[in-house]
């Protein structure tokens, strides 16, 4: 059989594979559209490499999925063994049409399909891998990767962050050897997240070319580079299996999760040009386009524990007063829970704090407007709980093992179909009896001692959580979920495809939350990024921040409120209600249009830009004490050059100075987006924790 190949287009661009007879397909080009251009035997032509001494006479047989067998001395893409016999595998292909690539190796007794799609809009790539056992004897599979890509570039950028700290980044220069992270959690993780970004030297938000790659999955994953000796680097992505997680009998698949990679050559920004649209679209299927998202009103950081149904109908009033649209119910409301040490897996209304359960308080809230949402955390249960004193073998562990507690709490084994059964029928008893249409679903626990029956279990329990919230959202298709787990630590597309709002931290501090969220907005739309107006001083950071950057912090994503709204003067609550109705005026373009991260002279300036052919938002927050006394412009690029566009300063100015200009005083100036893009926007005197908000009216063409 002679190398073939074979193409994917969309998003204006092209991808050649190459497919040799022997071994996985081979990325040969991704760049512009090639049109009617027929390139797959010139890329074939121009794949082999000069061969130097002192290795495999094929040298380094890099491939989508590299293999030991066919001569890689690399990290292998596929590893496993037969009761302890190492598998040697050497895949020949079978056929390869129209991105699904079948091959198999009879000696080793394995199938292995790869499936390789292009989005025609975006043309964002997904891939992932499909192993079989074609034995009768099991095979125990330690790794298998979505892909291994083959980057051009060694600088790299990568995730960090903790709690309240979340997507923090990170870059690198891939010199030698791997670049590794990884997860062992259970959830996404905030420390980890499996996103990165390779690029050419000083690529940023506006320049050079870059790829991004995301491994949707909610559980342990790995992701890493490597630079091989030869000095070519690849990326691999797959779940992080434990010892003995997956073992396959005849016949029996694993399924990769999926790696999902986007290509392109205006940096950052252009990454987020195409996956934005495609999280809208294909991972989110459409279901939040032209659907307005309601404002919240979440409890936790007013009343936290201390549930009274006069003070939360109280505080309901309030909210709907300064325009919430939906009231979630946070911690605290069922029984045996004073406190986080106690009662969860205990799902009924506590009668102390409730005597007549919450049918006065929701109707109380749905009286004013608004929806009601209520916090859950299903996965997990108490020590101190009733569901554990009956059924203390109920949770993800081993006889005789004393695990680590985690907030008092344990994590259900959901694997079991008693267990899992019992907690889907206590939630789905809740949204029956109650008009609850938004479920915050929380998840506060690393997962250790993740075994059921004596076998690891973080694989299968993922997937039990995907059920639950698959079976919940089939019996209630009108309810939404939010995705929070202690913050960001479960932000990935997969859980995406179930919910519909991300908790991206517990942070509600706006400085903190300025970074956090431009990372965030890479691989995310504004609109489901949850992003709340919290106390003024932060319960996380006990930082001070004025409300205007409170509000003008939360303005940019799915808008929430999380505060006593009672210690806020009648002027605050004011300012608050205007707060909340600019973004209501804003929504539509906030929550479809373009994002970009704009770049200031000043790195201590956050600046970006939302935009579509109306017009834009255009933020900039100083989140430390500016290095000058006067800021430099910031330049708005992307903008239609030849329109006209009315700017104005729609949010007030920090503080006076001696002289302001006058389109800082709020008054209209009439601008193209040549100037705009060349020569900037003004700035005022920002001190740390300071934010500005330009609107730009186009008004010609």
């Amino acid at each position: 059989m002679t190398m073939t190949g074979f193409r994917l287009d969309g998003g204006n661009q092209s991808l050649v594979f190459v497919t040799p007879p022997t071994g996985a397909p081979r990325l040969g080009y991704w760049g512009p559209d090639l049109g009617e251009l027929d390139l797959v035997d010139q890329v074939m032509a121009l794949l082999p490499r000069a061969l130097p001494g002192g290795m495999l006479d094929q040298g380094e047989a890099l491939s989508w999925l590299p293999e030991p067998g066919q001569g890689f001395t690399g990290y292998p893409g596929l590893a496993g063994h037969r009761n302890g016999q190492t598998l040697i595998s050497q895949l020949a292909l079978v056929s390869a049409e129209a991105g699904r690539v079948v091959l198999q190796d009879d000696l080793a007794a394995i199938r292995l399909e790869i499936v390789l799609a292009v989005d025609p809009a975006t043309g964002v790539l997904s891939s992932r891998t499909r192993l079989t056992n074609l034995d009768p004897v099991p095979l125990t599979l330690d790794w298998l990767a979505a892909g291994a890509f083959e980057s051009p570039h060694a600088q790299m950028l990568m995730f960090d962050g903790r709690w309240t700290r979340e997507f923090i980044p990170v870059r690198q220069t891939l010199t030698t050897g791997l670049l590794m992270k990884e997860n062992r959690t259970g959830h996404t993780s905030h420390h980890a997240p499996p996103f990165m970004v390779a690029g050419e030297p000083g690529f940023g938000e506006q320049m050079g070319e870059v790829y991004g790659l995301h491994l949707a999955w909610s559980g342990d994953h790995r992701m890493f580079a490597e630079r091989l000796r030869d000095g070519r680097i690849q990326i691999q992505a797959g779940e992080l299996l434990h010892p003995g997680e997956v073992i396959l009998a005849r016949g029996e698949t694993y399924d990769s999760p999926t790696l999902y990679l986007a290509r392109s050559e205006t940096g950052l920004n252009g990454l987020s040009d195409r996956l934005h649209p495609f999280v809208r679209d294909q991972i989110m299927a459409g279901r939040l386009r032209g659907s307005p998202r309601p404002v919240n009103y979440n409890t936790w950081e007013a009343v936290y524990f201390g549930h009274d149904p006069a003070t939360l109908m109280g505080l309901a009033d309030l909210a709907a007063e300064v325009g919430a649209e939906r009231y979630v119910l946070d911690d605290g409301w069922f029984r045996g829970r004073p406190n986080d040490r106690s009662g969860l897996g205990d799902w009924s209304v506590d009668a102390t704090k409730y005597p007549q359960g919450l049918k006065p308080l929701i109707d109380h809230v749905r009286s004013l407007g608004m929806a009601f949402g209520l916090w859950v955390e299903p996965e997990m249960a108490n020590a101190d709980s009733d569901l554990l004193r009956a059924h203390p073998d109920w949770i993800l562990g081993i006889p005789g093992r004393i695990q680590p507690l985690g907030r008092g709490q344990y994590v259900l084994d959901l694997t079991r179909p008693e267990v899992f059964d019992n907690i889907r029928g206590q939630i789905e008893a809740l949204l029956s009896e109650y008009e609850i249409s938004y479920l915050k679903w929380d998840m506060n626990r690393d997962l250790t001692h993740a075994l059921s029956a004596g076998r690891s279990a973080a694989h299968s329990q993922t997937l039990a959580v995907y059920r639950l919230m698959d079976g919940l959202k089939a019996r209630y298709p009108n309810l939404e979920i939010e995705s929070c787990s202690s913050g960001g630590g479960r932000a990935d597309y997969e859980i995406l495809k179930r919910t519909d709002r991300i908790w991206v931290s517990d942070c509600n501090d706006p400085v903190e939350r300025q970074a956090i969220q431009r990372s965030f907005s890479i691989f995310f739309p504004p609109e489901v990024m949850g992003s709340h107006i919290g106390p003024a001083a932060a319960h996380t950071t006990a930082r001070t921040a004025s409300l205007a950057m409170r509000g003008l912090t939360a303005l940019f994503g799915h808008m929430g409120m999380e505060a006593d709204l009672r210690a806020f003067t009648p002027e605050e609550r004011q300012q608050l209600s205007a707060l909340i109705a600019l973004h209501k005026v804003h929504r539509d373009l906030l929550h479809g249009g373009r994002l970009a991260r704009l770049i200031h002279p000043d790195p201590s300036c956050l600046a970006f830009m939302v935009s579509n052919n109306t017009g834009a938002l255009v933020s900039a927050a100083q989140v430390e004490t500016p290095a000058t006394s006067v800021l430099a412009h910031l330049r708005v690029p992307g903008l239609a050059p030849d329109a006209q566009y009315d700017v104005r300063m729609i949010s007030k100015a920090p503080r006076s100075a001696r002289w302001i200009p006058p389109l800082l005083k709020g008054q209209a100036l009439r601008l193209s987006g040549a100037a705009l893009g060349a020569a900037g926007l003004p700035l005022p005197v920002l001190r740390a924790g300071e934010a500005v908000v330009f609107e730009l009216t186009r008004v010609i063409p």
